[in-house]
C-alpha cells in the first residue's frame, strides 16, 4: 500500500505567503522613480495581547509600496514587550508584509517576522534564568479597513508555546498608513 505524505500546515502557510509576495511583484507597473515614491506609504501597527496573567505590547513601524488598489508589500521593524507572571520577554527584529484588499473594506495580510528574544524567567528556587534566541512568526490576518486605518485579528501559524513571545497565536491589531 502506498503512503501519501501530506505537507505540514506550516509549509502550506509559507507557500501561501510566498505566493502572495510573488503575485505582488508581478502586479507592479513602475513608470519612473517618482511614481515609485508616490506609492510608498508609511505607518505601522500596534498590537496588544492580554491573557491569563499576561500582557503583550507590540510596536511595528513600517513602510509599504501600494502597487495598486488591491496589493501592497513592504517591510518593517518590530519591538515587543511581554510579561507573564515573573517571566519577562523583550524582542526586536524585522518583518516582511503583504496586504491584499479583495474588496475595499476587507484586508487580508501575510507577515513574516523574525525576532531576537531576550528572556528572563524566575525559577522555582528564586534564581533568574536568562535566555536569548531567534524566534520566527508567520501571521495571516483579516481586517476591516476604513481609509488609512485597519482593525483586525491575525494568527501566527508558527506559534511555539515554549519559545514564542506571544501568549497566544491569535492577536488583535491596528494598522495605520499615510
Amino acid at each position: 500500500m502506498a503512503h501519501i505524505k501530506y505537507s505540514s500546515p506550516k509549509k502550506i502557510a509559507i507557500c501561501i505567503f510566498l505566493g502572495l509576495f510573488c503575485a505582488l511583484g508581478y502586479s507592479q507597473n513602475l513608470n519612473s522613480s517618482n511614481d515609485f515614491w508616490n506609492k510608498v506609504r508609511y505607518g505601522g501597527g500596534l498590537g496588544l495581547g492580554f491573557g491569563n496573567n499576561s500582557f503583550n505590547i507590540a510596536l511595528a513601524p513600517s513602510a509599504i509600496y501600494q502597487a495598486n488598489d488591491y496589493f501592497a508589500a513592504g517591510m518593517g521593524l518590530s519591538f515587543n514587550y511581554y510579561k507573564f507572571g515573573d517571566a519577562k520577554f523583550t524582542a526586536y527584529g524585522g518583518s516582511l508584509l503583504t496586504l491584499f484588499n479583495p474588496v475595499r473594506p476587507i484586508q487580508l495580510s501575510a507577515e513574516f517576522e523574525q525576532l531576537r528574544v531576550n528572556r528572563s524567567i524566575e525559577s522555582f528556587d528564586g534564581s533568574r534564568i536568562e535566555d536569548n534566541y531567534w524566534s520566527p512568526a508567520l501571521f495571516f490576518g483579516l481586517g476591516y479597513s476604513n481609509q488609512n486605518v485597519t482593525f483586525g485579528i491575525r494568527y501566527d501559524v508558527l506559534h511555539d508555546a515554549q519559545k514564542s513571545i506571544y501568549a497566544d497565536p491569535w492577536m488583535p491589531f491596528i494598522r495605520v498608513y499615510f
